[in-house]
């Protein structure tokens, strides 16, 4: 059964434990409390709909573990489905969120479905389907359980920080082809049609499946982005320059109190990224505000940046 705006309290997806926790790296830990510069940010206007507007349909998936590329894992993921579409007879376009159930929380910062339901509502968005997609776990471990947030967070940064082809595989070979047979879509093959979003290790892993499959994903949203040396994402930068322009558009958000830590520094990675698509001739926005390593500023800009992505 699909769940209502109001099931997602139900289901936790309003607090900030097990399924946002489960995902999340030391580095994140440790960069994730709010900064007062933060203040300044608050959700889009599009984050509080009209009630009056219809309300997209979200179907849970708990515990799903049919992953072959990422064996013994198990993960949580949750679709969204704006009452504009009609399953299965017209195509539409996707939307994959990597830390679903942070972007999908209606007390979180961005607040998506919330966003999406406005942008459907007032035209600015054609039929949109979104997957809401945590990072694995290890089967047997509790993603409430401090015990086992070690190797869950080890399995999230193998998933997101490796720089490879394997998560954009887990993408098209199992995750999409789930989804459509289950709830009877039909999703543009256009990659243009295609959207990939996440933040911190989610954002650099939502840039390399553009990178490594552009002709299935060539939109990218990446806020605060890890372009940092923790499995290699240090060297996107001189790949961008020095590789033939692809089909992508990049959309960076970051900030003066991004992260720091011994990996490197969030703020001028992600600086370094905006100045090597620049080079390269890459159709991107670089947002760089005064915000932490936090959704703050991606929520304020969320719709905005929906707008901007498929602005033609």
């Amino acid at each position: 059964m699909p769940m209502s705006q109001e099931d997602y309290l139900s289901l936790g997806l309003d607090q900030p434990a097990p399924t946002q926790v489960n995902g999340r790296s030391n580095h994140d830990i440790l960069n994730s409390l709010n900064v007062p510069q933060d203040r300044i940010y608050h959700p889009c206007p599009e984050a509080y709909p009209d009630r009056s507007l219809p309300t997209g349909s979200i179907f849970p998936h708990r515990d799903w573990a049919e992953s072959k590329l990422y064996p013994g894992t198990i993960r949580d993921l949750f679709v969204y489905i704006p009452t504009q579409y009609t399953q299965g007879s017209e195509s539409c376009r996707l939307l994959i969120f990597n830390d679903g159930a942070g972007y999908l929380s209606r007390r979180g910062s961005v607040r998506a479905g919330l966003v999406l339901d406005s942008l459907h509502a007032n035209d600015n968005l054609p039929p949109t389907v979104a997957i809401f997609v945590n990072p694995g776990r290890p089967i047997g471990t509790d993603a409430g359980l401090t015990a086992d947030y070690d190797e869950a967070a080890i399995q999230r940064s193998i998933e997101y920080d490796t720089i490879s082809d394997r998560y954009s595989k887990f993408l098209l070979q199992e995750l999409l082809p789930f989804v459509e047979k289950e709830h009877h879509l039909q999703i543009s093959s256009d990659p243009e049609d295609r959207a990939v979003l996440g933040i911190s290790s989610g954002g650099i892993c939502a840039f390399s499946c553009a990178w490594f499959a552009p002709d299935s994903f060539s939109r990218v949203v990446s806020h605060c982005g890890s372009f940092t040396n923790i499995r290699g994402g240090h060297n996107y930068p001189y790949l961008i320059r020095s590789t033939p322009r692809k089909n992508i558009r990049v959309f960076l958000q970051s900030g003066t109190n991004d992260g720091a830590t011994i990996f490197g520094d969030w703020p001028t990675a992600n600086q370094s990224m905006a100045k090597a698509l620049d080079y390269a001739g890459y159709d991107y926005r670089f947002e760089f505000g005064q915000g932490g390593h936090t959704l703050r500023h991606a929520g304020a800009l969320f719709a905005d940046t929906l707008r901007w992505l498929w602005r033609d």
